[in-house]
């Protein structure tokens, strides 16, 4: 089954989404960010669970990601594609961009960031060369060429800590580093998902230019209406890429 985890702006999928059942928010990691929805999106079943809470009152840095990955898996949950907004860093990513990111920078802090905490007495290594998967990565690009959708298929999204932005100079640091986008919660969650074996994807909405892009400071008013303006392309993409997988 697909999931997808709504990050800022998206949490719900709309009144066309039929509700089925709901996972309680208790896990051996503590409560998730809200209910685990279960239902049918035009007859494709799909997960749904928004990061930040119903109403966004769980700040980058406070999401429970560990109890939030369990529960999609416990659900039955083998793909997800987590929407997030980012900041836009590289001249390709200017804000109302879509785009699927290639790689990753973790620049977080003090989260938990893995399952292998010793309780079962076991060090689980995995391979996290490329952090997103590749297919579902392709399903997304192809879905939005049906739409007609202008996608970028590619960059780096550096993960910050949050809640607050970053300084010109951290921003300067991750575009010297590579980055082309940077956001507050794609880490720990892509790695918790290699974990437990869970293929994972962003999908990125670039709502505002990162710290020192622009001449002009970081608008909260801006940022709100790229949300707003974004996500009505965002779950046509959605809903067009759980029908292509479900094929």
């Amino acid at each position: 089954m697909l999931a997808i985890i709504g990050g800022s702006g998206l949490y719900s999928l709309g009144d066309d989404f039929h509700l089925d059942d709901q996972c309680s928010r208790k896990t051996p990691y503590g409560e998730t960010s809200a209910d685990v929805l279960l239902g049918c999106w035009q007859d494709i079943e799909i997960a749904f669970l928004p990061r930040h809470g119903a109403g966004h009152s769980i700040a980058p840095h406070a999401v429970n990601y560990r109890a939030n990955l369990w529960a999609l898996k416990q659900a039955g949950v083998s793909r997800i594609i987590a929407v997030n907004a980012v900041g836009g860093i590289s001249s390709e990513m200017a804000p109302a961009t879509l785009s699927i990111p290639r790689q990753l920078i973790d620049y977080s802090s003090g989260r938990e960031h893995s399952f292998c905490d010793g309780r079962d007495g076991l060090v689980h290594h995995v391979d996290f060369s490329q952090p997103y998967s590749a297919t579902l990565r392709a399903s997304l690009k192809q879905a939005a060429a049906r739409l007609d959708l202008a996608i970028v298929d590619s960059g780096t999204y550096g993960c910050s800590n949050g809640p607050r932005f970053e300084t010109a100079a951290e921003i300067e640091r991750m575009r010297r580093d590579g980055c082309s986008i940077v956001g507050m919660t794609g880490m720990p969650e892509a790695g918790l998902a290699r974990e437990i074996d869970i293929e994972y994807a962003c999908l990125a909405l670039v709502v505002n230019w990162a710290a020192g892009i622009a001449d002009s400071e970081i608008s909260m008013e801006e940022i709100m209406v790229n949300l707003e303006q974004g996500i009505q392309r965002l779950r046509p993409l959605l809903l067009a890429t759980a029908k292509l997988i479900e094929a």
